[in-house]
């Protein structure tokens, strides 16, 4: 399996223009298994959970979700990325995998950071794996990088492959990965998104 990872700098709340740049992206990079960074389609920087009510969307039958599948579909390639999840009045930091049949999973964030407290719930479904062109492939998002046991627990569930959608503002990530890619004899694939976010009066963000 060939696996590749799209990082850019979406632009927040333009929803159908981040998408746009991921189906584009689909298209002409080379890979079996896309993966693609952590609220791409949104942005990060939510200012009210009025933005958060606005931006998200179920899964799997949401627009982006839909869009997602269909491009799966026409192109026979996997798909993971991250998108704000609404689940009635509970809101969720998730991840989607689409894959050429359809909807293969979601995952949503455990380990939250910082802000993301503020507009999100913790995860409450247990970490899976989930099987993909003879791989088993497991999903962490961001901030679960620090917590050794996020990426034990999958290796132990059989992971073979952890792809890792990511909005990564500390310094530590890129390195402590292949840490726990050796430590667990699993390939990781993190997919950061780069540029920066200031929204109202919130501190700066520099994405590394």
């Amino acid at each position: 399996m060939q696996i590749g990872y799209y990082q850019f700098n979406p632009e927040f709340g333009a929803k159908d223009a981040n998408l746009g740049k991921i189906i584009k992206a689909i298209g002409v990079i080379d890979c079996d298994l896309l993966v693609c960074p952590e609220l791409c389609t949104t942005g990060y920087q939510f200012d009210s959970h009025s933005e958060v009510e606005s931006l998200s969307e179920s899964i799997p039958d949401g627009p982006t979700c839909r869009t997602l599948m269909q491009t799966a579909r026409e192109t026979g390639k996997g798909i993971i990325c991250g998108i704000a999840e609404k689940d009635g009045s509970h809101y969720y930091n998730s991840a989607i995998f689409a894959g050429p049949e359809g909807y293969i999973g979601r995952y949503r964030k455990i380990h939250l950071f910082d802000e993301e407290t503020l507009w999100f719930q913790s995860g409450n479904e247990r970490l899976r794996v989930y099987s993909f062109q003879g791989a088993l492939v497991g999903i962490m998002i961001c901030f679960d990088w620090i917590f050794p046991e996020a990426a034990r627990s999958l290796a132990l569930l059989g992971a073979e492959v952890i792809c890792h959608p990511a909005n990564l503002i500390l310094p530590y990530c890129q390195d402590a990965m292949i840490t726990r890619a050796v430590e667990n004899r699993v390939y990781i694939v993190t997919a950061n998104r780069w540029g920066a976010e200031e929204r109202g009066n919130r501190s700066r963000l520099q994405f590394t």
